[in-house]
């Protein structure tokens, strides 16, 4: 999968710096000449793949060692709505599936002193989110054929994996997370006038708003007790073609 976005990314880029960095032609982006939607429509429509890269923060009530969070690269796809407001100004919305594995490792200190197996010192959280953010971008005036432009805005998530209903616990090995989120987010990024669409690629941080930990049925539960809060944040890299 990483090689396919990396040769989809090199294949445009190419194409973007020939035809624009080279000729410096001014593409013409009409829809009258069936050449794909006009910057000027009030309403345009495109889609989106990229890769995220999932986190959660801690706060703890105790000062214990930190539970350290092994991350590794996601997979996100998506639809994009986008609404203008005028030649600066855009209102978004980004409904799209974000699929992410994390695993958290304990320290021995959170069992107090007592024999515990590899198996109770690491949990896999999967996440498997339906992601709808409402963003506000903020773009500069275009520059022969690229379009810088600042994003912002909140978003919820609903987890489908997240256990919260399930009535097993981590005494059983179920690590559990809430099913509704919520998030704010920033980025930026640069659009790309091509002959037959225009071509996107930005980067956005996802800040989590609400405690996503579900805890577990024994107050004094090593793996939760001595949480005071947990929230994600994660990188995406998103390829939009509009």
């Amino acid at each position: 999968m990483k090689h396919f976005f990396a040769l989809v990314l090199f294949l445009i880029i190419n194409q973007t710096i020939e035809a624009q960095l080279f000729r410096k032609e001014k593409v013409t982006y009409d829809a009258n000449q069936g050449n794909g939607s006009t910057d000027y429509n009030l309403l345009r429509w495109g889609y989106f793949l990229g890769i995220n890269n999932y986190d959660f923060n801690f706060d703890y009530n105790n000062d214990l060692r930190d539970i350290y969070v092994k991350r590794s690269p996601g997979f996100s796809v998506g639809l994009i709505g986008n609404l203008r407001i005028n030649d600066y100004l855009d209102l978004r919305l980004e409904p799209g599936l974000l699929i992410t594995t994390r695993e958290l490792y304990y320290s021995q200190t959170y069992f107090q002193g007592n024999a515990v197996t590899e198996a109770d010192l690491t949990r896999e959280v999967k996440s498997t989110y339906i992601h709808v953010p409402l963003l506000l971008k903020v773009s500069t005036k275009r520059i022969n054929n690229f379009k810088p432009f600042i994003v912002g805005g909140v978003s919820t998530a609903l987890n489908l994996s997240s256990n919260e209903n399930n009535p097993n616990d981590n005494a059983n090995g179920q690590f559990r997370t809430t099913k509704n989120n919520l998030f704010y987010e920033l980025g930026f990024g640069i659009d790309f006038y091509l002959y037959n669409f225009k071509f996107t690629p930005s980067i956005r941080g996802l800040f989590g708003i609400n405690d996503e930990l579900v805890r577990d049925n024994d107050p004094r539960s090593p793996w939760t007790s001595n949480i005071n809060s947990m929230k994600s944040r994660g990188v995406f890299v998103n390829f939009t073609f509009q």
